[in-house]
């Protein structure tokens, strides 16, 4: 690992909002690819999934509407 450079305070302050502003780009991306994941469609389900509930088996309409009620 190499050792730290030591700086004076105008050097770090410009080093540290020369990476802030680099935080704040990735932030803006990284918010702008999630934004782009929630707005990908969704794909119909139109197998007869049955799950092992509480209740014993259940169909994924009954098992997804009581997750929606939550």
């Amino acid at each position: 690992m190499q050792p730290h450079k030591i700086a004076s305070h105008d050097e770090w302050l410009a080093a540290r909002k020369a990476h802030l502003a680099e935080e704040k780009a990735f932030t803006r991306a990284r918010d702008a690819l999630s934004r782009k994941r929630r707005e990908l469609p969704w794909e119909k389900v139109e197998n007869n999934y049955v799950f092992d509930g509480p209740n014993g088996k259940e169909s994924w309409p009954s098992f997804s509407a009581k997750i929606a009620s939550w």
